[in-house]
């Protein structure tokens, strides 16, 4: 039989990963005594910045979010925008050179209803997929089962940022 560890789940399973306040404020406070590396912060742009999803789809699963609290795509400046479209277009090419997937998917999910976990503060996900990456464990078992650890991912991603 053959085991698989991902201990770092267990705080989110567990239903201790609740947080007081916005999660992206908060990431986005540089004043915290929390480190990025900590915090997982891969880069921190003029308007944005890009950070690894601590309960990732997959390995390699990055959010853009803006350091301004929107609800909604519509609300945001044009610059905010266009940083993070240029943010994400770096971010898919160090995806692509790290983990070489088969494609990606990239989006938003606005408002609660449309599956926004954080819906007061919009956000890009951007990740990595495979040809073949669901089985039994995600489709039966309703678990994903991550090859790597975040600090590991946080690794290999963060020189190309």
């Amino acid at each position: 039989m053959d085991f698989l560890w991902s201990p770092w789940r267990s705080n989110y399973v567990g239903g201790h990963h609740q947080q007081t306040g916005c999660l992206f404020c908060h990431l986005a406070d540089e004043e915290s005594q929390e480190t990025d590396e900590a915090r997982s912060v891969l880069y921190r742009g003029r308007d944005n910045f890009v950070v690894l999803n601590r309960y990732p789809y997959t390995s390699g699963h990055v959010m853009i979010a803006p350091y301004t609290h929107l609800a909604l795509l519509a609300e945001a400046e044009k610059q905010i925008t266009d940083e993070m479209m240029d943010l994400a277009k770096q971010t898919q090419q160090a995806i692509g050179a790290v983990y070489r997937p088969s494609g990606y998917n990239i989006g938003m999910n606005l408002g609660s209803a449309a599956g926004a976990g954080v819906a007061s503060h919009f956000h890009l996900h951007l990740l990595p997929r495979w040809v073949g990456d669901t089985n039994f464990m995600s489709t039966i078992g309703e678990t994903r089962v991550l090859p790597e650890d975040l600090a590991e991912t946080y690794r290999k991603l963060k020189k190309y940022f």
